[in-house]
Order: structure tokens, then sequence, then C-alpha cells
């Protein structure tokens, strides 16, 4: 267990910044990987240009904006935290081919079996699928990933400014709102739950 909240499943401290993942999470947002800012403060989305804090807030997915070093908090919400890459920082073109791990992030899958896994990026979703980027719709996708619904959001880096579009991720927030109203069988067994 890291001493912010998260397990390292490496067990060695290798991962640049620690998972957010516990058995009854609703939904689990998996990065590609950590920016180099994002390394350096040992927190998720640290990059004060990403989007990603402002995004969970204004979709309902916290109840309030949380700061990067917060990260360990999204639990109480029934929301986990991951990368593909986990080891390498940098922005995605610039990671070489050895840095994606996506059969270890199918293992969490399996291990932790959160109702909702959701790509944060295109990118991560293409190097863990086997599918090109152009046949990555946004939204929920028509398979599974080891029995899990899967989602692709847009990217809120900076770098995909242009192309970041909120209606995917409002359209998640509802979905998880949903899966969590069911109750205690939503796979979130400490009640844990959005803000309405």
């Amino acid at each position: 267990m890291d001493d912010r909240g998260g397990p390292d499943l490496t067990g060695g401290g290798e991962y640049l910044v620690p998972d957010v993942l516990r058995p009854g999470l609703t939904l689990v947002l998996v990065g590609t990987a950590p920016s180099r800012i994002s390394a350096a403060r040992r927190a998720y989305y640290a990059n004060p240009m990403n989007k990603f804090w402002r995004t969970l807030f204004d979709v309902g997915l916290t109840p309030r904006l949380l700061e990067p070093r917060e990260y360990p908090l999204l639990p109480e919400f029934g929301i986990g935290l991951t990368d593909v890459a986990k080891r390498h920082s940098g922005v995605d073109a610039s990671l070489p081919g050895e840095a994606w791990a996506p059969e270890e992030l199918r293992a969490k899958v399996r291990t932790y079996r959160p109702r909702v896994v959701a790509f944060t990026s295109k990118r991560g979703a293409s190097e863990t699928l086997g599918l090109p980027t152009g046949k990555l719709p946004y939204g929920e996708q028509t398979f599974r990933l080891e029995g899990v619904e899967v989602w692709v959001l847009p990217s809120t880096s900076p770098l995909g400014h242009n192309h970041f579009q909120l209606g995917p991720w409002q359209a998640l927030a509802d979905r998880v709102r949903a899966l969590q109203a069911q109750g205690q069988g939503d796979g979130n067994p400490d009640g844990a739950g959005l803000v309405p």
C-alpha cells in the first residue's frame, strides 16, 4: 500500500504515480502515462493546464473541484485511477513501445472488477485494446474489457485542447450515477456515490 492510499501493484515502488484501485469501484479512469509534471509531483493530471479535475467536477463525478494532490480521495466517490504506462512519463508520441503494459492493466481489471473502465484518451484505449484510434468512437463501446463495460473519452490534456468535448464525459457521469443509484448491488459496497 502506498502511503497516499493507493496500492502499488508492482510491489517495488516503480510506478511513477501510484494506482488508486480497490474492490467495489463503480468507475476506473485509465490514462496513458503521467505527464512529466505529474511524475515529478507524484499526482495524477498535475499540469495546471490539464482539464481533468475541472471536468470531473463540471460533470458531477466529484462534489467539489479537487486538487491533483487530492487524487487518493476519489474512491470516496466510487472512482479509481490508473494508467496503461505506469513506469514512463511524457507525451504519448514520445513513449517507447515497451512503456505500454496492456496485460498488466487487464490483470487489474480482472482483480478489482469495477463496473466501468473509461480510457481518458484514444491512445491509451488503442494500446490496450489493439484497435486503431480511428475505430474507437467517443463514448460507450460495443465490447467489454475482461467482462467490464468500456468507455473512451476525449483527452483533457492541453495537447488535445482543440479536440476536447465535454459531452462524452457527461454521458459517462450520467451512466455512473445510474449504476450507483442501483444501490448495494452496484459494485460499490460502502455506498459511496456521486453528488446528484
